[in-house]
């Protein structure tokens, strides 16, 4: 942030670092290790009295000094050229905090290049025993250049104390210099082993060369015993974040760590059998293979410790992208451009969105990201979003997946960057949403005398708008199955809720009957439901026709499971199709009412804006194939799960099959969180700091510019009221879900999701109230109380919940039976409801049986049922008051 930026872009991303590094530390250790071999090799000579061993040990010290000291030094200034360029911020905190252990090592390196020569050039000339000291000493010199090193590399994983005291000596001797100390040792004596198979290998004399050989070997076996124990020791030793990011946390260390493990184990056999007695044909090759499967080794370990600082590059002290831990709070309140120093833009306009945006992304990104580049190439990363989706990534990123760190700067410069990714990067052209061309669809009102008519039959959707998710050869999370309830009302001055002799049927509206062939949620009912389900055109309950079960606690007939799907079946596109009700004489057989209504049901579920892909019917609705692999995905990357091999045999997972929802009764795995907190919670760490319906319409069909609509009520197009005033902010919304899961015993998990959310209607999460989800929704009476009109329109019912489940809007009956929404229309489609697809469409019988679209009696229309007006008030409090809800 304070200096210049060096654009690598396709060789970025860490990646000059990394093959410098690895390739400098396999041979480093070679130094200490190999050091140590010389000299006890050559002890060995002279006690075996052996010219052989002595020759070959002199060749050997030629091949070390060459390739140790050469390649040794010029690797390591290229680290400093490296890290100085890349990161320079860290390696400045790096060398004021340890300038004089610097100064110290450099010391021991040049006493160990001179040892190194003396101990070469002096072979065989010198006596035997000041030789064998040089020896020692550049053994001696080596692995305390690694002791200084150690201190310094070892600080950048575990600081310690040192952040709270600022002692160098804390620095120095953290919590993992001893047991790193011991493991790197190790690896240096098995290093000199792997090493000295490939001049061993390459001795003409057969025994002789198989005895080297098999001295080697002990080289590399015998430390790997001690390298286990100090490798457990180094782990215990590791900061805990850091330990589960190397153990698991971050999926991207998972291949390394189990590289390591398997390497271990091929290192080991690879040794025994290299001790067999073979050709030196056969041997050599082999030898640097070995040697190979040897930097792989040390490569997966340098990886593992880097990648465990994560998101840090000095661990709690600097970020990767070199932003100081103490800067981050300044940053997010004033922007990151106006505190940086080698930036253009210091604002950010419309005209130099992306200009701005690119500076960002060299200040934040580039560090660890390349473009093109072999190295966490950003391209395939970014590639599925559009700009809300970008939009979103970045702003939960670091939140959840503390791998990386989170964005830090305002959310204009949030919003340059996404700019900067889709548009520059991905050459993305940027457009707003259009509206959906909505057909309009003819439709005839039941008719109905109040002169001559007996019966009145009310019915309706239960929820207002069914959502499902149509893509059941991945996953399902709301599978089809729409519910309808029914009550037939007796006209009368007393009228009757009629329960006894009769029989109430339904059927959908031509053009629907067919919904295996739309979706394959039949085809997979038995692994998504565990049984067999078939589409059923009669019976009861199950299909598009059939009887109304009488549930007579609720005074109520209910058709439920109906699978009705927004795709007729001449391809076209109707979210609201109708239902015909019928209410029959079951003794004689004799029509007694008829009525319809829609049974409103989408497939418009937003999850294509972050997860990619497109609509999968027309352009308009439908999670297609592509945004549903994405999500199983990410779910098993996340997660350890199978679901997409899962999916890819055939064997698609219903998500309450793990997840307890109280929608499909489903109990699911206790120990994990309900279905919708577990969604909730988990994308609004994406989806904060936006407005609140904005929010909702990212996956829920509620867009006016969309296809579908969930609120379609008089709350939404007369009074106005968006989501927020009923369930919240999003922010809110989640944490009464994880609220609930968290006082159920679910710490831990929920607690990780409500981490980084912060209450947006209220002060603060302990004045959250916690529910149950369906079971527990707003309470109508917080607005209306006592039945009556709000005394104005700025009251909430958000974070006050029903009780009991019967207190449910659904399920709630007025003072005789009457359920609420026998009069007052569906969920979220109260009447009058207005809909693009036909402007009464939801509002049928308040049309059929009075005329207007209002709720069934209003502007005391009391004679629809009571033959005529009433002066008492029978169903519930100030009904007499002769409310209308007037709309546009």
């Amino acid at each position: 942030m304070n200096y210049p930026v060096w654009e690598l872009y396709t060789l970025g991303g860490g990646f000059w670092i990394a093959i410098i590094a690895v390739l400098h530390v396999f041979v480093a250790h070679f130094a200490i290790g190999g050091g140590l071999f010389l000299v006890l090799t050559e002890k060995k000579a002279y006690r075996e009295n052996s010219p052989q061993i002595l020759e070959y040990t002199k060749k050997h010290a030629k091949f070390f000094m060459l390739l140790t000291l050469v390649f040794g030094a010029v690797s390591g200034v290229g680290i400093w050229f490296a890290i100085s360029l890349i990161s320079p911020a860290a390696t400045s905190r790096l060398i004021h905090v340890f300038v004089y252990f610097w100064a110290i090592e450099w010391v021991f390196f040049m006493a160990e290049i001179i040892a190194i020569f003396v101990y070469y050039y002096t072979f065989g000339k010198m006596q035997r025993d000041k030789h064998l000291l040089m020896g020692w000493l550049y053994f001696f010199f080596a692995w305390m250049s690694l002791f200084m090193i150690n201190g310094i590399i070892a600080f950048m994983l575990s600081p310690g104390a040192w952040l709270e005291t600022g002692n160098v000596w804390h620095a120095f001797f953290n919590p993992t210099f001893w047991p790193a100390l011991f493991f790197r040792t190790f690896i240096a004596l098995m290093l000199a082993g792997l090493y000295g198979f490939v001049t061993a290998s390459w001795i003409k004399d057969q025994d002789f060369r198989e005895k080297m050989v098999r001295y080697c070997a002990k080289w590399l076996l015998l430390p790997f015993i001690f390298l286990i124990l100090s490798g457990l020791w180094y782990l215990s030793a590791v900061p805990e974040g850091a330990k589960a990011m190397i153990l698991g946390r971050s999926p991207e260390i998972v291949p390394f760590l189990k590289a390591f493990i398997w390497l271990s184990a091929i290192i080991v056999m690879g040794g025994l059998l290299f001790s067999i007695r073979m050709p030196g044909t056969i041997k050599r090759p082999v030898a640097f293979v070995l040697l190979f499967i040897g930097l792989l080794y040390m490569g997966s370990f340098e990886w593992m410790r880097e990648a465990g600082r994560r998101p840090y590059v000095i661990y709690e002290l600097m970020y990767s992208n070199s932003i100081p831990v103490e800067m981050e709070q300044e940053i997010n309140e004033r922007g990151i451009l106006p505190l940086a120093k080698w930036v253009k833009h210091k604002e950010i306009t419309p005209e130099n969105m992306t200009a701005a945006g690119h500076e960002i992304f060299n200040l934040q990104c580039i560090s660890c990201h390349s473009l093109d580049g072999p190295l966490n190439d950003i391209r395939p990363i970014t590639a599925k979003f559009g700009l809300y989706g970008m939009d979103s990534v970045l702003n939960g990123m670091g939140k959840l997946y503390d791998y990386m760190p989170r964005f830090m700067g305002t959310r204009e410069e949030r919003l340059a960057l996404a700019h900067f990714i889709v548009e520059d990067i991905h050459g993305k052209e940027i457009t707003g949403s259009q509206p959906a061309e909505i057909p309009q669809f003819e439709f005839e009102i039941p008719p109905f005398d109040p002169e001559t008519d007996e019966y009145v039959l009310l019915a309706w959707n239960n929820l207002g708008l069914k959502c499902i998710t149509d893509c059941d050869d991945y996953w399902s999370m709301l599978p089809p199955g729409n519910t309808l309830y029914a009550q037939l009302v007796r006209r009368d001055f007393f009228p009757e809720i009629v329960m006894d002799d009769v029989v109430i049927t339904y059927r959908v509206q031509e053009g629907f009957e067919n919904p295996a062939n739309h979706v394959s949620f039949w085809d997979n009912a038995e692994s998504l439901l565990g049984r067999p389900l078939e589409v059923n055109t009669g019976g009861s309950g199950l299909g598009l026709q059939g009887e109304f079960t009488l549930n007579e606690d609720l005074l109520t007939y209910i058709a439920g499971g109906i699978p009705v799907l927004p795709y007729s079946d001449d391809g076209s596109i109707n979210p609201y199709p109708f239902f015909h009700i019928e209410a029959w004489d079951k003794n004689t057989g004799e029509l007694l009412a008829t009525t319809k209504t829609v049974a409103p049901v989408a497939a418009e579920m937003g999850c294509n804006t972050c997860h990619g892909g497109e609509w999968r019917v027309q352009d308009t609705m439908g999670i297609s194939a592509v945004t549903a692999s994405d999500v199983l995905r990410l779910h098993d990357k996340r997660n350890k799960t199978d679901l997409m091999e899962r999916a890819e045999a055939g064997n698609p997972v219903l998500c309450q099959s793990c997840h307890p929802d109280p929608l499909l009764n489903a109990v699911g795995d206790p120990e994990l969180l309900n279905l919708p907190a577990a969604i909730h919670g988990f994308h609004v760490n994406y989806l904060t700091d936006r407005e609140g319906p904005e929010t909702c319409n990212t996956c829920h069909p509620s867009d006016p510019d969309g296809y579908t609509d969930c609120k379609r009520g008089v709350h939404a197009t007369t009074v106005k009221l968006d989501c927020t005033y009923c369930h919240g902010t999003l922010e809110d919304h989640s944490l009464s879900l994880l609220k609930g899961e968290y006082e159920l015993g679910k710490t831990e998990k929920a607690g990780r999701l409500m981490k980084h959310i912060e209450p947006r209607l209220v002060s603060s999460i302990d004045e959250i109230n916690a529910r149950t989800p369906w079971d527990q929704q707003p309470d109508c009476l917080t607005c209306h109380q006592d039945f009556g009109q709000p005394e104005n329109h700025e009251v909430r019912a958000f974070n006050v919940w029903n009780e009991h489940v019967g207190e449910l809007y659904r399920l709630r009956h007025d003072n005789v039976g009457l359920m609420c929404q026998s009069c007052h229309g569906a969920t979220h489609a109260e009447y009058p409801a207005v809909n693009q697809f036909g402007k009464d469409r939801d509002n049928v019988q308040p049309m059929q049986y009075q005329g207007e679209p209002y709720a069934i009696g209003a502007n005391n229309n009391c004679a629809v049922c009571h033959i005529q007006d009433m002066d008492f008030e029978a169903h519930h409090p100030n009904i007499l008051e002769g409310t209308r809800n007037r709309r546009d």
